[in-house]
């Protein structure tokens, strides 16, 4: 069976979030909001490259604006492969989880 990378279920997980607004420095911000850490821009969308790829994303071209030089955006979008690789994901953390006692911190982050 063969699973997504952790960079790329939360790449996955913040365009189902951002919605209509997934695009590449929207999807960079949310990853930062979310984790606390910087990301690398670079690594985001050699991440995005490899999940259009895979077909788990799809881009979409966006109008020109004027704030772009007249340049397009490119929004992106979950597929239904890409759903099917999250849920499939779910499952697998859901099953790994089950059944351990909630622990907490010794004191050591």
């Amino acid at each position: 069976m063969k699973l997504i990378s952790r960079i790329e279920e939360l790449i996955l997980v913040s365009i189902w979030r951002l919605e209509e607004n997934a695009f590449g420095l929207a999807i960079l911000d949310e990853l930062q909001r979310v984790t606390g850490k910087t990301w690398l821009t670079g690594s985001v969308y050699a991440s995005l490259a490899r999940l259009l790829k895979q077909r788990y994303v799809e881009a979409i071209e966006g109008e020109p604006t004027p704030e772009r030089g007249g340049r397009r955006k490119i929004y992106y979008r979950v597929t239904t492969e890409g759903q099917k690789a999250l849920k499939k994901l779910m499952n697998v953390h859901a099953a790994l989880w089950s059944g351990l006692a909630p622990f907490e911190l010794n004191g050591k982050d």
